[in-house]
């Protein structure tokens, strides 16, 4: 089954970052989000990818095309002018990097992929949020609901401390660092779709969240995968110095791996 990951963004929202490479290569310890992204579903069994690129992709493209150099060992012999892998990685992946255009939105990047997918359903995802989802329930779950569009429904936490004030409303009576949401549910960014949604996808210029998931919707063709554990976007440079943080501190909900 295969597992197509949005990596075309600008990622206008930390600029810091993604001035000089696209958003999914941002990195969280010394390998980019999307690297972590694509752990999360080979540990579910899932080592099939396509990524969709846009701005900077030469940048992802050179990442994997060196990825093997990069995390082995190497022999070059200056005589002959080769060289050999003394050890192999340990992913078994195949990744296909297709150019989906600069400004496309992300329906418009789904769509053109169709030639690359098989006719079953495969997961969709975001290139720059990480989350503990159980990918193999997700799909046990779809096949279930018999629906057209399976989306993880998730509960962001709130993002500033609470205060309770008491009656008369200059008294603080609690303080909450890190409070939950508002209880509201999201889309969490991980889906599993059958081929056939495609179809409600019109050309570049559509957004997948709008018109097609809307009209799914309304024919009842979505599902929502309740997931309550961890799940966190990368939207800002706050949110990378959190994941990143977590990551040192080797307390990173998302490496199920």
């Amino acid at each position: 089954m295969k597992a197509v990951i949005l990596a075309g963004g600008l990622g206008t929202r930390i600029s810091e970052e993604t001035t000089v490479k696209p958003k999914p290569m941002v990195e969280i310890g010394s390998m980019p989000i999307l690297w972590h992204i694509m752990k999360i579903y080979e540990s579910h069994g899932v080592n099939d990818f396509i990524v969709c690129c846009g701005y900077k992709g030469h940048i992802i493209k050179d990442f994997f095309a060196s990825y093997q150099q990069r995390t082995s060992s190497i022999r070059f012999n200056f005589s002959d002018g080769t060289h050999e892998l003394l050890d192999g990685t340990t992913e078994n992946w195949t990744v296909s990097l297709i150019d989906t255009g600069e400004t496309t939105m992300t329906g418009g990047r789904l769509k053109r992929v169709r030639p690359y997918l098989n006719d079953e359903p495969f997961f969709f995802t975001y290139g720059d949020g990480v989350s503990n989802v159980d990918i193999t329930s997700l799909l046990e779950f779809h096949k279930k609901e018999k629906a057209m569009v399976s989306l993880t429904a998730v509960q962001p936490p709130g993002r500033f401390g609470a205060l309770a004030l008491g009656t008369d409303q200059t008294v603080i009576k609690d303080f909450q660092e890190k409070p939950d949401g508002d209880g509201a549910w999201v889309n969490g960014g991980f889906f599993v779709v059958n081929p056939e949604a495609l179809d409600y996808i019109a050309d570049d210029s559509v957004s997948w969240e709008k018109e097609p998931l809307l009209r799914i919707a309304n024919e009842g063709q979505l599902a929502a995968f309740r997931h309550t554990g961890f799940w966190q976007p990368m939207d800002t440079l706050r949110d990378k110095n959190f994941l990143e943080s977590l990551w040192e501190k080797n307390e990173a909900p998302w490496k199920t791996w």
